[in-house]
């Protein structure tokens, strides 16, 4: 497979760190993002100590001009972005009723808002050299919902709505545009949350466990080969059989 330059946002969390690593091992040259210096360079140091060598950038998905001057720095440090994955998110939980603008805003901006704020910069290089692999990180409850998830729930729905406009504008230049949508994942943000909520959310799970960070970073590689050029527009669901749909 011929290496590629790959930029994962949100790559410093669970499932982040996870995609970030499978890139890497398929020879592709990756770079996420951060925010909090001191913290990502934690990060990358950790990193190098375990044989990932990954490039960061300063940028906040949220922010169309700091998404632009993201990947500029990328492209600067290791060439033209052939490799997208749009993974940042947030959630800000409250029943709709209670919701305040914030709330609303804060997760519309950084999960929805920010597919835009990325691929810009990186589309029409990808539309010259005739190729390109995009994936959007959505989620279960983008597909079912989810009780005082509005606001996530919509930003998760319409990435796919993205994804499958994309898809449609760019399949004859070699790009491809998929959707990732994970169920309930054993990251420390869901393995925080108390054991008696955590084992009925299990029992939800037809598999009868949580999903791991490197399973969804094993669905997210296999739309990135060269033998997934005819997969585009597409919604891999994983989820451990908790919700099912054609």
């Amino acid at each position: 497979m011929q290496a590629r330059i790959a930029l994962v946002t949100g790559g410093t969390g669970g499932i982040g760190t996870s995609i970030v690593k499978r890139l890497h091992d398929m020879g592709h040259r990756v770079a996420t993002n951060f925010r909090d210096e001191a913290r990502g360079r934690a990060w990358q140091a950790s990193m190098r100590d375990a044989g990932y060598d990954i490039t960061l950038a300063l940028g906040d998905v949220s922010s169309a001009e700091q998404g632009e001057a993201m990947v500029a720095e990328v492209e600067r440090q290791l060439g033209p972005v052939d490799i997208l994955i749009n993974n940042a998110g947030i959630t800000r939980d409250s029943t709709f009723h209670k919701m305040t603008p914030q709330q609303w805003n804060d997760v519309i901006s950084t999960n929805l808002n920010s597919c835009f704020n990325v691929t810009r910069p990186v589309i029409e290089g990808m539309r010259q050299r005739k190729w390109g692999r995009i994936v959007q990180i959505s989620s279960i409850n983008g597909q079912k919902g989810q009780y005082g998830q509005a606001n996530y729930a919509a930003a998760k729905a319409g990435m796919h709505g993205f994804t499958i406009s994309l898809a449609q504008e760019n399949a004859r230049f070699g790009i491809t545009v998929n959707t990732v949508s994970p169920g309930y994942i054993g990251t420390d943000m869901v393995m925080a949350v108390p054991e008696d909520i955590r084992e009925k959310i299990v029992a939800q799970i037809p598999t009868g466990r949580l999903g791991t960070p490197e399973e969804i970073a094993y669905a997210v590689s296999f739309f990135i080969p060269e033998e997934a050029g005819w997969i585009t527009g597409a919604n891999l669901s994983a989820n451990g059989g908790q919700y099912m749909g054609w």
